[in-house]
């Protein structure tokens, strides 16, 4: 047989397998059912027709079930011994995410809210119209389980807690509304990522985002030290009231995309450039110090721009009194994004759910698939870089030591005595200078208290 020979009849066997599909089913249904006859082998520990001492059950027969796959519906012949050892796993072998988005769209079909397209893509990805009870049994199986994982209790301390909000268009009554997912990420003393929580809401408010936070407190949340979130007021407000122990850090990237709002429409310069440099510095007196010479640089050319950020940006900066090594995951919501990504092209296939339930359903589910590889991934942080960091924090202050300390300083005349250690009337003092005396919401540690930056002229403290 010559080369050319040969491939030729590769691509006439291509061909035949192409036009005929019965020939592809048979031969996966020939191969289902031997892995089921060597697993009920290796069940009841005797080959078929096997005289054997050590068998555990005798085979009794065979019944029929139906398996949909992507060459289309195999009848198999499922056997089955007498006592009932025998199991397969073969047929539960889905994902929930999958099983979510066969439940969504079978649910559009049942209830006539879908198109054709999405018709058409239903029978193509299972293979087969639902009836009513089918769909019954696939999202009743798929709802325990998500209703467990929603439900669990929280029963480890999460340093770290990064809250968000994407919205979904739902059918509600006939009309179609946008219905806010609240998300809920941390890491916990293991430095491993966690989904906490994933809820509807009607919108994003204050009192959805209470009891959004008070739900996994009541489920056992504990040890939040440092919130991250965009700048919604009623997040904010929320974090406030149920977190009133954690530090609040503003998502620095969504900082940024606010100040386009304060600039032209097409910027030629390196003004937000220049900007976004900023959270790539090592040290807070360093920032610090380079906003001062931002400001003085731009206040000409984009005032509006220039006293905005001198009104927001210590919001961002937050991060900085965590230890180096978690500074870039730590200031700004990023860690959701591989998470809302993967939701944004799941959902996209099914563009509006046909109620609310069948969008957490799959959210959900999808939520469960991202925590559940994450836990199996490696560390996402140290969190012994923490400890470290907490420890240094709480050593006695001294003129050689104290690194925060050390910026704390007066440069005026006549000199401050220095104290043997940090006492509260110098926290006091600096919390006068910079804020007028006014209680904060999200008050600073105190190894970082120092002066506000842009003080007025003749201020002593730096």
């Amino acid at each position: 047989m010559t080369k050319g020979e040969g491939k030729a009849e590769v691509i006439d066997l291509k061909g035949l397998l192409a036009r005929d599909e019965d020939f592809v089913r048979a031969a996966v249904e020939a191969l289902i059912e031997a892995a089921l006859e060597a697993e009920m082998t290796e069940a009841i520990g005797a080959a078929k027709g096997e005289r054997s001492e050590t068998r555990l059950s005798y085979r009794s027969g065979y019944y029929s079930r139906s398996l949909i796959t992507r060459v289309g519906t195999l009848e198999l012949r499922v056997p089955q011994d007498r006592m009932g050892r025998f199991s397969t796993e073969l047929f539960e072998r889905y994902q929930r995410s999958e099983k979510a988005l066969v439940g969504t769209l079978a649910e559009m079909y049942v209830q006539g809210v879908s198109t054709r397209k999405v018709k058409a893509v239903t029978e193509a990805l299972c293979g087969h119209s639902f009836s009513a009870s089918s769909i019954s049994a696939i999202n009743k199986s798929l709802d325990e389980g998500l209703k467990a994982f929603a439900e669990r209790r929280l029963n480890e301390s999460y340093p770290y807690l990064i809250l968000d909000a994407r919205y979904e268009k739902v059918r509600e009554a006939g009309v179609i509304v946008s219905q806010a997912v609240l998300v809920a990420v941390a890491v916990d003393e293991d430095g491993r990522r966690q989904i906490l929580a994933v809820e509807l809401a009607n919108r994003e408010s204050r009192s959805s985002w209470r009891d959004f936070l008070s739900g996994l407190k009541a489920r056992g949340l504990v040890g939040v030290e440092f919130v991250v979130s965009d700048n919604h007021e009623g997040l904010k407000a929320a974090i406030r009231e149920v977190l009133p122990e954690a530090a609040w850090q503003r998502c620095y990237v969504h900082f940024l995309r606010n100040a386009l709002d304060y600039v032209p429409r097409k910027v030629d310069d390196d003004c937000l450039q220049e900007l976004r440099w900023f959270y790539d510095r090592r040290e807070l007196a360093e920032v610090r110090r380079d906003i001062a010479q931002w400001l003085g640089k731009w206040q000409t050319k984009y005032p509006r721009l220039c006293n905005w950020v001198e009104d927001n940006i210590e919001e961002t900066l937050t991060y900085y009194r965590l230890p180096l090594p978690h500074h870039k995951h730590m200031k700004s919501t990023n860690m959701l994004e591989r998470l809302n990504q993967e939701l944004k092209r799941r959902t996209h296939v099914v563009r509006i759910f046909p109620n609310a339930e069948s969008c957490l359903r799959l959210v959900r589910a999808l939520a469960v698939e991202m925590h559940e590889n994450w836990l199996e991934a490696t560390r996402y942080l140290n969190m012994d870089h923490l400890k470290e960091h907490k420890k240094e924090a709480l050593r006695p202050w001294s003129p050689d030591g104290g690194r925060a300390w050390a910026a704390l300083r007066y440069t005026g005349a006549p000199r401050r005595p220095r104290p043997t250690s940090p006492g509260p009337s110098l926290f006091a003092e600096l919390d006068a200078h910079n804020y007028g005396g006014r209680p904060q919401a999200f008050p600073l540690l105190k190894i970082d208290r120092q002066c506000c930056s842009g003080c007025r002229p003749g201020c002593g403290w730096n």
